[in-house]
């Protein structure tokens, strides 16, 4: 029997959908973390720290200044920066909206309780209340919407597509995150023992839910190559880019299984090159030129992502031939 592939633009909504949710949590994890942390920090550390926000969130300061509330504000509430929170879950919402038929009743219904959540709030409601209580709320209910899709979602090419989105942005997030804080220091071994500050390295842990994980692993002594290999190579931890990479392996082979589509087999090498390199990545040679082996990674994953729209998004008419 001949396969059908899914609609393209069933599969760049649920592609998109996932991306979107996942980024959203991302951000409002980082701004939990960062509001925090700067409690226990100086006013020139706590400085850094935001500028360092900006700058592993593609950010731009506010034109009212860089203050930690302006920031906050930007990242959260501005409907006008695409990758706000609030922004990312309309456009999530929005990419259901328009796949209504193709995922659960109880997935639509958790990503507009989110979208109804975040737009009844307002910055001031949230700053001169509790705003660990608001980002944990963020977090709590895109981790619902995750397992509610486990749980109501036939594990089918649609299932795949949110999977290698939603692993696609961790891998970018993690990356891009990790760049900006080794950024702070060269990457020799002097100038990170240097630099060693145990809150930062905490917080870093913190901001992808590692600290918990890493010390059951490392126990509690925090080592700048520990982390790297922890967040990087670490195949167990869920949000380690390694841990990502074998889930873009599996989504890409399980979708080109289930498609009729000319050229899936791209698709499938490039996922594989990203998880061979971190299957096989030594955290000594990795830390040799941090800077160079994450842009690789984050190229890695952006191939991967134009390959995906090229076999089965924005295909020609000769790309289903086969």
């Amino acid at each position: 029997m001949t396969k059908t592939p899914m609609l393209s633009r069933v599969a760049d909504s649920l592609y998109w959908m996932a991306r979107y949710l996942e980024r959203a949590e991302h951000t409002a994890r980082l701004l939990d973390v960062n509001l925090h942390s700067g409690l226990d920090q100086t006013p020139s550390a706590a400085a850094r720290r935001w500028e360092r926000l900006l700058v592993t969130l593609h950010s731009v300061p506010p034109d009212c200044g860089a203050t930690p509330y302006a920031i906050t504000q930007a990242l959260t509430f501005d409907t006008a920066n695409n990758d706000s929170i609030v922004a990312s879950i309309a456009a999530a919402r929005e990419n259901a909206r328009q796949v209504r038929e193709q995922i659960s009743s109880e997935m639509w219904e958790q990503i507009n309780r989110l979208y109804l959540q975040v737009r009844r709030t307002s910055m001031h409601e949230m700053w001169s209340g509790e705003p660990h209580v608001f980002f944990r709320a963020i977090k709590e209910g895109a981790h619902l919407f995750q397992g509610i899709t486990d749980a109501t979602l036939s594990y089918d090419e649609g299932w795949w597509f949110i999977q290698i989105g939603r692993y696609l942005e961790r891998a970018l997030a993690t990356a891009t995150l990790l760049d900006g804080h080794f950024g702070a220091f060269d990457t020799g071994a002097d100038d990170l023992a240097a630099g060693f500050d145990y809150l930062e390295w905490v917080s870093l842990l913190k901001s992808c839910t590692a600290f918990e994980a890493y010390c059951k692993v490392y126990t509690a002594s925090i080592r700048p190559e520990h982390v790297v290999e922890f967040l990087l190579l670490n195949a167990d931890f869920p949000r380690s880019v390694r841990f990502a990479a074998d889930m873009i392996q599996d989504a890409a082979q399980a979708i080109g299984r289930a498609s009729a589509t000319r050229g899936t087999a791209r698709v499938e090498r490039l996922a594989g090159r990203l998880r061979a390199a971190l299957d096989y990545g030594q955290v000594d040679e990795i830390m040799a030129d941090m800077h160079a082996y994450l842009m690789s990674v984050r190229r890695m994953c952006l191939q991967v992502h134009d390959a995906i729209y090229h076999t089965y998004i924005s295909y020609s008419v000769d790309t289903m031939l086969g």
